[in-house]
């Protein structure tokens, strides 16, 4: 039995593993690069090594570090997650001959299946249905352009060693084909080195189907049923959920018999998935399900397998590598409820899924199931690697059940300042198609700009956010400060009415509210963050950014420490003092034009000139500092 493993990746999967690992008892060993030397996974290991620079290229892809780091902390076995070195026949190779345990199949099968046109060649001598195409060794452009007429438009070109979506073009019509080739075998050739493609005929109504396969060196190989992985986004998975909406038990018994099939043809041991695309037309046929590619490792989206069948496949993983039997039979193996997974990622949906890197400063997760993640709250998003957060993971006693608690968990999520897709999880889960579970690998695309649409903050939460600024002013005494600036902030007249509306900019756009009694109770569901004038209240998954919009320009972003900041974009069209210069409370210090209305800011308090940044005509961004002003008598706070 293993007794001590090192986890040659990072993140959420490094820290899954460990999990596991620590329950049986094994002791681990983390990597870490530069980047990494104070995250999660290093904290929750037993010993950690670091292997090099932050870039991958120069850490966790150099497995002969990878390998050295085990031999120098005695560790017996290497576990190689996914991503990375996980498929690379090579460097499992040199794990076993460095004389250490690999946590994976064997070399032979990763090489069997790790170029598309030869696994396609075996599945059809395994009676493994493949979908209708060309993968022949004639790589011209004549004969490639004539097999795509010969199966008809549209067409699907891929690389041979493709993956994760590269080297992927689908054609339309044969004019397109040419110049679609030649990119498709550029970006093949500077990814994965190797630039020979294979066609496929595209399927106009396709769902992603995969079945979970684990094989023993005894000869045993078994399914643990499918998974439904169609939401995708550029052929990145984006929602996995099982089992597959719709798949009846007939088709269910073909396509995962085919799966076992494909997985005894390269005498598989250890976990790996089967990927097929359905054509849906007609709903879920086992006629109409084609064999993709096979993935040799432990896949991203493994927790509803384990949701569902009450097996955890990292131990299954363990146990086979030290040479016992599968766990248990096929017949040991049911289907319990459904389980959903959503990939929780630091980037900004509305900007392209740009990643956004930074620090974790206010991180909440609490709502999920189960949370499989790599990072706590102040740890940093790094722009060397994934910027995946977590994945959140919801079981149901059944799939509408388990679409609640998946869009209540995306809902619940808070992260600031780091922007994340919570928002658009949460509406793609809500979604009309995805609720029927008639989505198909396009519907994201499809439907993108609607999806992408930023959440407006709703009247409730504006109304809460004011009476959540106001029950913080507390009047006093006439003299109080803070009677002074309730004053100022909510229009409060000594010998006349309250005026009960606040100007607030809500997400970069001005809105009147009404104030409150100012009693509403505090919401958990819409906590604030504060950052200096401004704050952040969390409803859906959407970080909303508030601050108020002072009456008459008082400009003070924060009246205790005399920080005089930009309360929106704008331009500074009068500068009314100077460095040094004494000021007493009111007094106009400089004008700000910004959506065609002058503001004037002015002093919170007496003091002094301390720091001067704003000049006429600049053009200064929101929350930018302008004026620091110093408290008579030097104490600014």
């Amino acid at each position: 039995m293993i007794t001590k493993l090192l986890i040659a990746n990072r993140g959420e999967i490094a820290c899954r593993i460990m999990r596991t690992a620590r329950a049986m008892g094994i002791a681990t060993v983390a990597v870490y690069s530069d980047a990494d030397s104070k995250a999660l996974h290093v904290r929750q290991a037993d010993e950690a090594v670091h292997i090099g620079p932050s870039p991958a290229a120069d850490s966790y892809l150099v497995g002969a570090k990878i390998i050295a780091a085990a031999q120098a902390t005695g560790a017996d076995a290497i576990h190689p997650g996914y991503g990375f070195l996980s498929e690379n026949a090579d460097f499992a190779q040199a794990v076993i001959d460095a004389g250490l345990v690999w946590v994976g199949p064997k070399p032979y099968s990763i090489r069997a299946m790790g170029l598309k046109d030869a696994a396609k060649q075996l599945m059809r001598s395994a009676g493994v249905p493949v979908t209708p195409g060309y993968d022949g060794s004639d790589q011209s452009v004549e004969r490639l352009t004539a097999e795509a007429e010969a199966i008809g438009y549209p067409v699907l070109i891929k690389a041979v060693a493709g993956g994760g979506g590269k080297g992927m073009r689908k054609v339309d019509a044969p004019a397109d084909f040419a110049a679609a080739l030649e990119s498709c075998r550029r970006e093949a050739k500077a990814s994965f080195g190797n630039d020979e493609v294979l066609l496929e005929k595209w399927i106009t109504s396709p769902r992603h189907i995969e079945v979970q396969v684990f094989g023993d060196s005894h000869g045993n190989v078994v399914h643990l049923f499918e998974r439904d992985c169609s939401l995708q986004r550029r052929h990145q998975k984006v929602i996995e959920e099982a089992p597959a909406p719709g798949m009846d038990a007939e088709t269910r018994e073909a396509i995962c018999a085919a799966a076992v099939r494909a997985a005894k043809a390269v005498d598989y041991e250890g976990a790996g998935t089967i990927e097929f695309i359905a054509d849906a037309s007609e709903g879920l046929r086992a006629d109409r399900i084609f064999f993709m590619e096979m993935n040799t490792r432990l896949q991203v989206e493994h927790p509803v397998t384990e949701e569902i069948t009450g097996v955890d496949l990292v131990e299954w993983q363990l146990r086979v590598a030290s040479g016992e039997p599968l766990p248990k039979r096929q017949d040991e193996l049911s289907i319990n409820g459904h389980a959903i997974e959503a990939r929780l990622y630091a980037e900004d949906p509305a900007k392209g899924f740009l990643p956004s890197t930074g620090r974790l400063d206010h991180l909440y997760m609490g709502a999920g199931d189960r949370i499989e993640t790599g990072v706590e709250q102040r740890d940093t998003i790094s722009p060397f690697y994934d910027p995946m957060i977590a994945k959140l993971v919801c079981w149901g006693a059944d799939r509408p059940e388990a679409l609640d608690n998946i869009v209540e968990a995306c809902e619940a999520v808070e992260v600031e300042p780091v922007k994340t897709n919570a928002w658009f999880l949460a509406r793609l889960c809500d979604e009309p198609i995805v609720r029927q579970g008639a989505m198909t690998t396009g519907f994201i695309g499809e439907n993108l700009e609607r999806l992408i649409a930023l959440p407006k903050a709703d009247d409730a939460l504006l109304q809460y956010a004011a009476d959540d600024f106001a029950t913080e002013l507390v009047p006093g005494s006439i003299s109080n400060p803070l009677y002074q600036l309730h004053q100022l902030r909510f229009g409060i007249r000594l010998n006349g009415p309250e005026r009960r509306t606040v100007r607030l900019q809500a997400d970069g756009e001005l809105v009147e509210v009404a104030v409150g009694e100012h009693t509403l109770a505090f919401d958990t569901m819409r906590r604030s963050v504060i950052d200096g004038p401004t704050r952040t209240y969390f409803e859906k998954g959407y970080a909303h950014r508030i601050r108020l919009e002072r009456p008459e320009g008082t400009g003070q972003a924060s009246a205790a420490d005399g920080a005089i900041i930009a309360p929106m974009p704008g331009k500074v069209i009068a500068v009314d003092i100077s460095e040094g210069q004494t000021v007493t409370a009111g007094q106009r210090l400089l004008v700000l034009e910004a959506m065609k209305m002058e503001h004037a800011l002015t002093a919170p308090f007496d003091g002094t000139i301390a720091e001067l940044t704003a000049s006429p005509g600049q053009q200064v961004q929101v929350e930018a500092l302008l004026v620091r002003i110093e408290r008579t008598g030097g104490d600014s706070t």
